[in-house]
């Protein structure tokens, strides 16, 4: 690829691709190493479904699920009989190792001169804890020393109770990922949060350099939940802008949140902003351009993950420049028409993260279940 390639050029503009996908061929063939040093992929993230997909899809974990289940076989929900480890300790083991391949494979781009600006790979605590802080900053807390990489974010779900979750892992210096985002005011809040526990390292006198965080705004799941309830008030002329808008508010919000003197203090001690990333970002309707919210939303530092397919179509046919903040009155005008029609937004929001916790929820279980096949296989052949 030429220096001058879509995504090289987009990253010159301030937006760092990052790649919203993860398995143990992609890692282990070259492909992953191909794709940063040659196409300027400056990242990666992972979620229960993908890892699910690339567990269940095949045999490339199949031995070290043997190896680690030592022959035992698994009770209901996960558990163990016999001894041995769980089929979620299994797929922690089994994510650990592909999360720090993939962190090795971008070191490179970690260490470049502005040291942490990228390179990060994501892993995510279980979305059975999306609802229990403690249990989030347990696991959290444990993940981020057993993967043990610097280049690592631990993605939490900015639910309500992942609040103080993020406070406090943020406090004891863990890289975070706050995921599943859809609403302005959570954002507000998952911005507070991090603030706040960076304050709090400083009250402890810990030190600030080192610490990155982006938060997780998505996007496509919010356009499709909102295009019937469109149709039914007669805003078809609306059809495929909520999410774009509600990004381009976001982004206002995150300028004005790291500047002025609260931010100001803790920067003078090494504090990076916390970025946006936009997700969810493949276009689920076709009668849009497949790289319809990658070319809408690009701007300066902010993150886009994207999945295989929408990382191939931006390359080929994307289209480069600084949209993210064009056309402003129109953005405003389009949640402002949204109000004035009934639709709440912080509704929305609120809706479309009980379905993304179940939506995740979901490929876990089937992962765990997956694991627990390959392990009673295992057993049989002991």
């Amino acid at each position: 690829m030429s220096e001058s390639n879509i995504i090289k050029q987009t990253y010159q503009l301030g937006q760092s691709i990052w790649l919203d996908f993860i398995d143990r061929k992609l890692v282990q063939s070259g492909e992953l190493k191909k794709l940063i040093e040659e196409d300027g992929l400056r990242g990666m993230t992972s979620n229960p479904a993908i890892f699910e997909k690339a567990i269940s899809g095949g045999d490339q974990y199949t031995e070290q699920i043997r190896a680690l289940s030592g022959g035992r076989t698994s009770g209901e929900g996960g558990g163990e009989i016999g001894g041995g480890l769980t089929d979620e300790e299994i797929f922690y083991s089994l994510a650990i190792d592909d999360i720090r391949a993939a962190a090795d494979l971008f070191k490179s781009v970690y260490e470049e001169k502005v040291k942490g600006a990228d390179g990060y790979v994501s892993l995510e605590v279980s979305p059975r804890l999306a609802r229990d802080k403690t249990g989030t900053v347990n696991q959290g807390i444990s993940l981020w020393g057993r993967v043990d990489r610097k280049n690592v974010m631990i993605k939490v779900p900015g639910t309500a109770e992942g609040l103080p979750a993020i406070r406090h892992l943020i406090g004891e210096g863990l890289n975070i990922n706050v995921t599943l985002l859809f609403g302005l005011e959570r954002y507000r809040q998952v911005i507070e949060a991090y603030i706040s526990g960076l304050e709090d390292r400083v009250s402890a006198g810990e030190p600030l350099d080192g610490i990155a965080s982006v938060a997780s705004f998505f996007l496509s799941r919010i356009d499709v939940l909102l295009e019937p309830v469109l149709k039914e008030k007669g805003l078809q002329e609306l059809k495929g802008k909520p999410a774009i808008a509600l990004a381009k508010q976001a982004y206002q919000i995150y300028k004005k949140a790291f500047s002025g003197d609260r931010w100001k203090v803790l920067a003078d001690k090494g504090a990076r902003p916390q970025r946006l990333l936009w997700a969810s970002t493949s276009s689920k309707d076709p009668s849009f351009p497949d790289t319809v919210y990658v070319d809408a939303l690009i701007g300066k530092d902010t993150v886009d993950t994207v999945p295989m397919e929408t990382f191939h179509a931006f390359l080929d046919h994307g289209h480069v420049a600084e949209t993210l903040e064009s056309n402003l009155p129109e953005a405003d005008q389009v949640l402002d028409k949204l109000s004035r029609n009934g639709i709440d937004m912080n509704g929305v929001a609120q809706r479309l993260e009980n379905e993304g916790i179940e939506k995740f929820i979901q490929p876990y279980d089937q992962l765990l279940k997956a694991i627990e096949g390959k392990r009673a296989i295992a057993a049989a052949k002991s």
